[in-house]
């Protein structure tokens, strides 16, 4: 990486040309009835009245998750043709984390494009180059909590229709209230790997990451992504990075997030068979996703992986990148998806830079000792899932 930034080694293409179709209006719609699936399977979420720990109440993260044990965690990766498995919000009477006029709004919202901000950690970006058709048919909606609202009014550019309904361009912000975690980049995976839980009738979805501008028709990515492949799911190859283990390095030389967290959730993936990859792997081409931009048709095996995936960010470090060619590896690479180029992915959106370079103490801790230290300071270890 550092040779090919002076310029003295030819690193790989930034961007590159993608056949999409001419036209949305030439785009042929799939059949409804279609699965792109080969995997006949009956989904259900586990939901509980309690999860009282020996009489004392759960820290909102662990209750939020379910509290999955070991064992049940070993089990959620067999595939069976019905599974009950922990997905996010399990408590009976749940939080309610979409307000209920958003609910009303977004029941109606068949094809989906999302974004998050938290924290105020971005600013929003409006998709350019959509479609009169794409605009007509796509729900495009802005997941944020409070304090990213709040700095959107006082910017002055979120405007409210007669429906009480939060707009900041073409985006429908909707507030999420009763968020399980005190790290805002926590909070960002539960829309970005939970959309079909929050929006159960959405049948496609392309989320963006909040630093991101989508710069190409979602018509014409659903078109080329997943019913030109006849595919279920599609994400880009990460630019660098094939190993999971060389993007854990990656993110504690950035300081991405707490580096003896990432030690840890690395071990317990070596321990458990997980391999670095190599040509052996092949056809795969990585286990490392470029995960700003994922699109999908929300599937029972889709939404599957989805929640094996949220669970082990839930379990382990909000570094998504990492738990994604782990589960892979735990459904002995039979989810059936696909991995485009990098070099598409930039060319589909523009990348803005944050607001602040890092969104919390964690990112910058070193030792375990000053994890430790942090939180004590803080009053708890759960909410660092230490």
């Amino acid at each position: 990486m550092f040779l090919a930034a002076i310029g003295l080694f030819p690193g790989p293409a930034h961007r590159c040309p993608i056949a999409l179709v001419d036209s949305p209006w030439s785009v042929k719609f799939p059949d409804w009835k279609r699965n792109a699936s080969s995997v006949d399977l009956e989904l259900s979420y586990v939901v509980e009245g309690s999860f009282a720990n020996g009489g004392k109440e759960l820290p909102m993260n662990l209750l939020f998750g379910g509290n999955q044990t070991l064992r049940q965690r070993e089990e959620s990766f067999d595939l069976e043709p019905k599974k009950n498995i922990h997905c996010g919000f399990a408590q009976v009477d749940g939080p309610e984390l979409i307000a209920r006029k958003d609910q009303g709004y977004v029941s109606h919202c068949r094809f989906l494009v999302a974004t998050g901000i938290f924290d105020n950690y971005d600013q929003p970006h409006q998709p350019s180059n959509v479609s009169r058709l794409a605009h007509k048919i796509f729900c495009f909606i802005m997941l944020a909590d409070h304090v990213s609202v709040k700095t959107f009014e006082e910017g002055k550019f979120l405007v409210r229709d007669e429906n009480e309904g939060n707009w900041v361009g073409m985006w429908r912000v909707i507030e999420m209230k009763s968020l399980p975690y005190d790290e805002a980049r926590r909070n960002g995976k539960v829309p970005k790997l939970l959309l079909h839980r929050l929006f159960p009738k959405t049948r496609y979805s392309i989320w963006i990451d909040g630093k991101l501008e989508l710069v190409a028709d979602p018509l014409l990515i659903l078109e080329r992504y997943l019913w030109r492949e006849n595919q279920s799911f599609a994400i880009a190859q990460h630019k660098y990075h094939r190993s999971v283990y060389e993007e854990a390095d990656a993110c504690k030389r950035r300081k991405r997030y707490a580096r003896p967290l990432i030690d840890q959730h690395m071990e317990v993936y070596r321990k458990e068979g997980l391999q670095p990859w190599s040509e052996a792997k092949l056809p795969l081409q990585s286990d490392v996703p470029e995960g700003g931009l994922i699109v999908r048709e929300h599937t029972p095996m889709t939404n599957l992986f989805s929640c094996l995936w949220f669970n082990e960010v839930n379990r382990f470090t909000p570094r998504d990148q990492l738990s994604f060619g782990y589960v892979l590896h735990r459904l002995r690479y039979k989810f059936p998806f696909f991995m485009f180029p990098n070099c598409e992915y930039n060319t589909l959106v523009a990348l803005h830079k944050h607001v602040r370079e890092h969104s919390s103490k964690l990112e910058w801790v070193k030792r375990m000792d000053d994890l430790q230290k942090l939180a004590k300071n803080e009053g708890s270890a759960d909410k660092f899932g230490t």
